[in-house]
């Protein structure tokens, strides 16, 4: 029995030729989608764009593969590895593609389970270094907050210092959480274009307040470096392996320097080093002026469970766990150690041109026209922080406490409500129930899903409600209203 899906299908996207191995896993039989479109027929709408590079890669080269995200007749999501080939021809014309999928769908969910398992093991490993830098950041949140409710220190300039300090604070132990979430849950979806500067302060800012004070970091960034295309929590991981590893090599504290540079590769470099092609590359390089590793142990280093710790302190799949992670970006990890000088570690990453990203921070806030927000959230400081939030730059506010109180709000105020701002987690009816439920009421209604969980299944669920947009929280006051304008202007 064929295990592969086989199709053949014209430039027009019409389904020629298909399989037993299609009929298998993709639950239609050959006579239902014969001259049918196969962008119906196996892509959900909004994963269609995904085809674009395929497309354009198989008619310049003649070929492709990678992975696509697919849909069952049933409607199950699944993802294939797909290997395309240019048809041409008698006259050497092309005038069809053969796509050969096999279903890894399993293999996915089982590597994204063994990635996350190591991840965790790196967060034990900070574990003692974040809470101790949670508790720097809340003990001046909580004396500042004291001295504010202090009629003693009601002096403008005092209070506006102080207020400064807690929101400092507040935005340091925010961003600290953020990271911990991401990392150790972990965002799947599509790759994006990440710049390199943001990737690297970010590992940064999170390992200088971890690791031991007599660990010192320097870091240098090309100013004109490029940008690349991945999954973010991957690439954390694949840096944040090899930066553990350093500060394992400095028992005694020493230097981590870390650098990012352009380098284009040439025919001659790819000849020497087979897991190259010829491009544009970011060189991402982590040394340390540590123990360095034995030149005998120096090529077991990225083998599965290889290691040199003790019992109890690492499973040994760090470094093979970020090989593959940058294999799998097109990239490959370049190694070179002296025993006693220290290790330097290069991870090769294709580049991509990019646009600078605008940060929501500098940008203006946003004033509304009186228009009435319904907000819900079970937390009443949130809804109290909102309600300042909205009434200072001329908005109405509605504050439900519960989805049941927010859709008998909206059947009361319907026509007076222009968007509903809805926490995704909430007892009794959650938000996800409660916005299906006013889009029955109104298909029109706009909504803004909120959530305090970096959760992907959280936002994925919400994207399937089709939402108007996503907030994390804790958000800011501009975040929300540039939100707003959004969804009201566009």
């Amino acid at each position: 029995m064929a295990t592969d899906a086989i199709l053949v299908r014209d430039f027009q996207f019409q389904i020629l030729f298909w399989n037993k191995g299609a009929e298998r896993i993709y639950g239609w039989l050959s006579k239902e989608v014969l001259e049918k479109d196969s962008r119906e027929i196996l892509f959900a709408p909004e994963t269609q764009t995904q085809l674009e590079v395929p497309l354009k890669s198989v008619i310049e080269k003649g070929c492709w593969q990678g992975e696509l995200n697919k849909i069952t007749k049933s409607g199950k999501k699944i993802v294939v590895e797909s290997r395309w080939t240019l048809m041409q021809d008698g006259n050497g014309k092309p005038k069809s593609i053969l796509c050969v999928d096999t279903d890894i769908t399993e293999k996915k969910q089982l590597q994204e389970q063994f990635f996350r398992t190591q991840r965790l093991e790196s967060v034990g490993t900070l574990a003692g270094g974040i809470a101790h830098d949670l508790n720097n950041i809340l003990t001046p949140i909580l004396a500042a907050s004291q001295l504010l409710q202090n009629k003693l220190f009601q002096e403008e300039e005092r209070c506006q210092q102080l207020m400064t300090l807690v929101e400092s604070n507040a935005r340091r132990g925010a961003t600290l959480v953020k990271q911990v979430l991401s990392f150790t849950r972990g965002f799947q979806g599509e790759r994006r274009i990440i710049q390199v500067e943001y990737l690297i302060s970010e590992i940064i800012q999170i390992t200088q307040q971890t690791f031991p004070k007599s660990i010192e970091f320097s870091t240098s960034i090309a100013e004109d470096i490029w940008a690349v295309t991945g999954d973010t929590t991957q690439l954390h991981q694949v840096l944040m392996n090899l930066i553990v590893n350093a500060r394992d090599a400095l028992p005694d504290g020493g230097i981590i320097a870390i650098s990012a540079t352009n380098q284009f590769l040439d025919e001659t470099y790819t000849k020497m080093n087979l897991d190259a092609k010829v491009g544009n590359y970011i060189v991402i390089t982590i040394t340390d002026n540590g123990i360095g590793i034995p030149p005998e142990i120096l090529d077991k280093i990225f083998e599965p469970f290889f290691t040199t710790k003790g019992v109890n302190t690492g499973t040994g799949l760090g470094l093979s766990t970020a090989l593959g992670i940058v294999k799998s970006h097109g990239g490959f990890i370049k190694v070179s150690s002296r025993v006693g000088k220290g290790s330097k570690f290069r991870v090769f990453l294709p580049a991509v041109q990019a646009t600078e990203v605008l940060n929501v921070e500098n940008l203006e806030a946003h004033t509304g026209q009186g228009e009435l927000i319904l907000v819900v959230d079970d937390e009443p400081q949130i809804r109290e922080i909102a309600q300042i939030i909205l009434e200072n730059h001329n908005y109405k506010m509605l504050a439900a406490s519960t989805g049941i109180e927010a859709i008998a709000f909206y059947a009361q105020y319907k026509h007076q409500i222009k968007a509903v701002l809805m926490d995704i987690m909430m007892p009794e009816m959650d938000g996800i129930i409660a916005i299906r439920t006013l889009q029955k009421m109104n298909k029109e209604v706009k909504i803004i899903a909120c959530s305090g969980l970096n959760s992907m299944e959280m936002l994925t669920e919400a994207a399937d409600t089709k939402v108007q947009a996503v907030l994390s929280k804790p958000y800011t006051a501009k975040e929300l209203l540039k939100i707003l304008d959004q969804i009201f202007r566009n």
